[in-house]
């Protein structure tokens, strides 16, 4: 086992200075987003039972056993467990209730796929409110999620996972078939789902449905999708998702806003608008959330729901890219004489509460600290004595 001693596992990572500040700040922005839409910080347990997430693929979580011999999990999802928190601590909370979490999620994903396996979650949840008001504040916060990143460009494509459904329901397909198909739409395969497709009959549905990987782009799509659906109830949908894209368009430029009816989200549990947002130079989702109406009834409460989850560090990234995240460098490097130690570090304190990043040296002597100073390119040293603090100044620059 020792071999393994100097790496870390595969799809994780250490974070670094510059990257964990740019995180921090990420999260502290967010944070205060959320708050000020009137959210609540939750955090669940890092580890829970497996029964909370029947809903999603065993093959891609951490399993463990408890002392008991019950299986558990490490969380590789965050909504399931709100709505597990819900349905049971909060279960006589007026409604909506509205909370917003900041944690990590672990999902065992294929070896060599790119894709983390340590991944930190930030987002929200509106629990209790099945209105179209609330799809929209949950939609437009995405927006402004994507938009503080200050990304040079960020798309939020929409879709309605009600239309697909729709269609497995009136095509009686087996729970099997459709997700096999749902996996070919959402990757735009398109020879595979042709072929796949083609053993099914020739019903105009199944036809139809071969079309929805292409049927993205801007309000165009609606119009095509009504033509080729030609379903009253899919209309009913694609008007609702339609109503939506035009309250978004509204808040951002158009070009920033698209439909695509391919996105036929996992987890099963999702029942309505569905969303992912991108950032230019960034290739993997950065934010992803929905309708989930059925969810909460799984532990015990029938209640309504709409959320998304965004990844801080795909947000961190991009301000690091643009150069705007700094660490804070000390401006003043305390040094103490013999004796003089707890002086020192109460001279420190007083230069913290002026708002100032100080240092306190470990070095037994001046010169040490003196060096260390020049090699940090700390510009100011305060030398405490018994007979006082000596300032000195070792290179140019300005006190923070």
């Amino acid at each position: 086992m020792s071999k393994y001693r100097m790496i870390t596992p595969e799809g994780t990572k250490d974070f670094l200075f510059e990257e964990c500040a740019a995180r921090r700040q990420v999260e502290a922005q967010l944070a205060r987003l959320f708050e000020g839409y009137g959210f609540t910080e939750v955090v669940t347990p890092g580890i829970e039972f497996l029964d909370v997430f029947d809903a999603m693929p065993q093959e891609q979580m951490y399993k463990l056993t408890d002392g008991k011999g019950r299986l558990i999990t490490l969380r590789p999802d965050s909504t399931m467990p709100i709505a597990r928190l819900a349905a049971t601590r909060l279960k006589n909370h007026s409604l909506p209730i509205r909370l917003y979490y900041n944690q990590s999620v672990y999902n065992a994903n294929p070896a060599l796929s790119g894709h983390s396996n340590e991944v930190v979650q930030t987002g929200i949840e509106v629990i209790g409110a099945d209105s179209r008001r609330a799809d929209l504040e949950v939609l437009a916060m995405a927006l402004e999620v994507l938009q503080c990143s200050d990304a040079a460009d960020f798309r939020l494509e929409l879709s309605h996972i009600g239309i697909f459904h729709t269609l497995m329901k009136k095509l009686s397909l087996s729970d099997e078939i459709s997700e096999e198909l749902r996996g070919l739409i959402e990757s735009k395969n398109y020879p595979a789902l042709s072929d796949r497709l083609a053993g099914l009959g020739n019903d105009p549905m199944l036809l139809s449905l071969r079309q929805m990987p292409r049927l993205f782009g801007g309000a165009e799509v609606l119009d095509r999708a009504s033509r080729l659906f030609a379903d009253p109830d899919i209309d009913r949908l694609i008007e609702e998702l339609r109503r939506q894209y035009q309250a978004l368009s509204a808040l951002t430029e158009p070009r920033h806003i698209t439909v695509d009816l391919g996105l036929v989200n996992r987890p099963s549990y999702y029942t309505g608008i569905v969303f992912r947002g991108y950032l230019a130079g960034h290739g993997e989702t950065v934010l992803s959330g929905g309708r989930y109406d059925r969810l909460l009834s799984r532990f015990g409460a029938d209640l309504p729901a709409v959320g998304f989850g965004v990844r801080p560090d795909a947000l961190a990234a991009a301000l690091l890219q643009k150069g705007i995240v700094s660490l804070p460098d000390p401006s003043v490097l305390v040094c103490a004489a013999q004796g003089c130690e707890t002086q020192a570090l109460r001279h420190r304190r007083r230069l913290a509460d002026q708002k100032l990043c100080a240092e306190y040296s470990v070095y037994t002597t001046k010169e040490e600290a003196e060096a260390y100073a020049a090699e940090r390119g700390i510009p100011r040293l305060d030398f405490v004595t018994p007979d006082g603090i000596v300032t000195e100044t070792l290179a140019e620059g300005e006190c923070l």
